[in-house]
């Protein structure tokens, strides 16, 4: 498949919102949520002549961008970093902002899943089908469901905090 660069700025607009929910998913900081996303573009031009068109578009790009955020995070793993922090508590519980902090809450729950797992629920989160998500993770779509039945009895059973 060759594109221009208008075609693929197209592609990216229509996709962006798919691509921004997986990279937030391998993080929460903007900054790194940024450069995952800038990642995934890279990658994305790269490997859009190979799109042969045997899935959706929108399965695909999950399945690239999943691999970047993935790879990328095993690399962060690797290497010793120490956080900057700022004596300022965005999350702070306020009347406004609750429902910010009840999701707030389970994406540091979700967060704490394992890789293969987190990519599961985000998928589902996202409301694609057992088959799209077995197709985008490479599991059958009854695998999917065994998984989600025990992903979501974890994700109950977890501390809030950790």
């Amino acid at each position: 498949m060759n594109l221009t660069e208008k075609e693929f700025s197209n592609i990216v607009k229509e996709h962006r919102s798919t691509i921004y929910t997986v990279c937030y998913m391998f993080s929460n900081n903007q900054d790194e949520v940024a450069d995952l996303f800038q990642e995934v573009l890279i990658n994305l031009w790269k490997s859009l002549p190979s799109f042969e068109g045997r899935s959706q578009m929108r399965s695909w790009i999950y399945r690239v961008a999943l691999n970047v955020c993935v790879s990328l995070d095993r690399k962060r793993k690797k290497l010793r970093t120490v956080p900057l922090t700022m004596d300022i508590n965005p999350y702070e519980e306020t009347e406004t902002n609750h429902n910010s902090k009840q999701m707030d809450i389970l994406r540091r729950r979700i967060s704490r899943l394992p890789q293969f797992d987190r990519a599961i629920v985000l998928l589902w989160l996202e409301n694609m089908s057992y088959e799209e998500i077995g197709a985008i993770v490479g599991i059958t779509p009854k695998n999917v469901s065994v998984k989600l039945v025990r992903i979501k009895e974890q994700l109950k059973n977890m501390p809030a905090e950790q």
